[in-house]
């Protein structure tokens, strides 16, 4: 989950997350499965990517239990958002 004032960066960091393969849930929150060493790396690289002084990006693990536990309020993703082809990974 981000959230980025410029838009280069905020391109920069939304093709590396697709780069590790996560998928686009809403326009700043990408969901996906990935390891501990991945989850440091795609941190280093959006810390790179970004103004620290005025941008934010989150970085949630969170294991499957945690997952299945999660409650939705409202609507579900936008699915004119998602255009990867990864499907789900939670599951």
């Amino acid at each position: 989950m981000y959230d980025i004032t410029e838009n280069r960066p905020r391109q920069k960091v939304s093709d590396c997350c697709k780069s590790y393969g996560l998928y686009r849930v809403q326009k700043s929150v990408f969901l996906g499965d990935l390891n501990s060493n991945e989850r440091d790396s795609l941190a280093v690289e959006c810390e790179e990517l970004v103004d620290t002084d005025r941008d934010s990006v989150y970085v949630f693990p969170m294991d499957e239990q945690s997952f299945k536990k999660v409650q939705l309020i409202g609507q579900a993703f936008d699915k004119d958002l998602v255009s990867d082809e990864v499907i789900t990974k939670f599951f």
